[in-house]
């Protein structure tokens, strides 16, 4: 069974600019080059390219433009998939998306369906409505966007493990950090997956610091790697053989409720 490499990007961003983060983050791809090498799967903040801003009206884009397009570049010159959320217009509405990048040019996406009311991101915004769940070196994944995180029923696993790994990227802000550290471990344990969080660190433009936290559990909700408040890149392994072998010895997922999503 092979092991999940992934790389945890957490820095600060640029407010509502771009150009600026695209560079920026291009530059610390570049600076951790060797660190990166071994990375099957890069993983950047919400909305990375912009900070968690509500001017979609500047900041939107299309599909295939500028940050699609920088996306695909980076995941090539990487030689691994890159994921992370911009805002992007469509069909007339404007969605929080995450999108995941494969070296080959070939994507997924998910749009955020939680949307921050206390942000009136909802006003904003158009809400996702199906689930991701994608493959990756034999790894089923399932990415979910900042406030997805208060709501374990959408990202409840099924009875017969749909996804081995909860991803969320996020701006999540550093006054409620006890929520971010404590739901994590949650997710991990009652989904007998591994859950990883991005969180980004610094001030965005309406004066909230983000404390970071961004950080690994383990299906027992052990944390297994906490990267602070720090500026930094660490590439972690997963490991599916010892993921399997808990699963077969406590098989809780057995017995879960079972439901369906109106």
């Amino acid at each position: 069974m092979q092991n999940l490499n992934i790389a945890l990007i957490q820095t600060e961003l640029y407010w509502e600019n771009i150009e600026a983060n695209l560079n920026h983050l291009e530059e610390i791809l570049w600076e951790n080059q060797k660190k990166l090498q071994k990375s099957d799967l890069i993983i950047l903040p919400e909305m990375f390219n912009s900070g968690f801003s509500m001017n979609t009206a500047k900041l939107a884009e299309p599909m295939n433009f500028t940050t699609f397009r920088w996306l695909r570049q980076m995941a090539a010159q990487q030689k691994a998939s890159v994921m992370g959320s911009y805002i992007v217009q469509e069909n007339g509405a404007y969605y929080n998306r995450l999108v995941l990048m494969r070296p080959d040019g070939n994507f997924e996406q998910y749009d955020k369906r939680h949307l921050f009311r206390m942000a009136n991101e909802h006003h904003h915004f158009a809400g996702g409505t199906q689930k991701l769940i994608f493959e990756l070196n034999g790894w089923k994944i399932c990415p979910m966007v900042c406030y997805d995180l208060r709501f374990p029923v959408w990202s409840r696993n099924t009875s017969d493990n749909t996804y081995d790994c909860l991803i969320y990227i996020a701006n999540w802000p550093a006054r409620r950090a006890s929520a971010w550290n404590g739901l994590l471990p949650a997710r991990a344990i009652e989904n007998l997956c591994y859950t990883v969080g991005v969180n980004r660190i610094g001030k965005d433009g309406n004066e909230i610091d983000y404390a970071g936290d961004s950080k690994v559990c383990d299906y027992l909700g052990h944390t297994l790697l906490d990267l602070k408040s720090n500026e930094t890149v660490e590439v972690f392994s997963l490991n599916k053989e010892k993921l399997i072998t808990y699963r077969e010895k406590f098989p809780a997922h057995l017995d879960q409720d079972q439901f369906s999503i109106q």
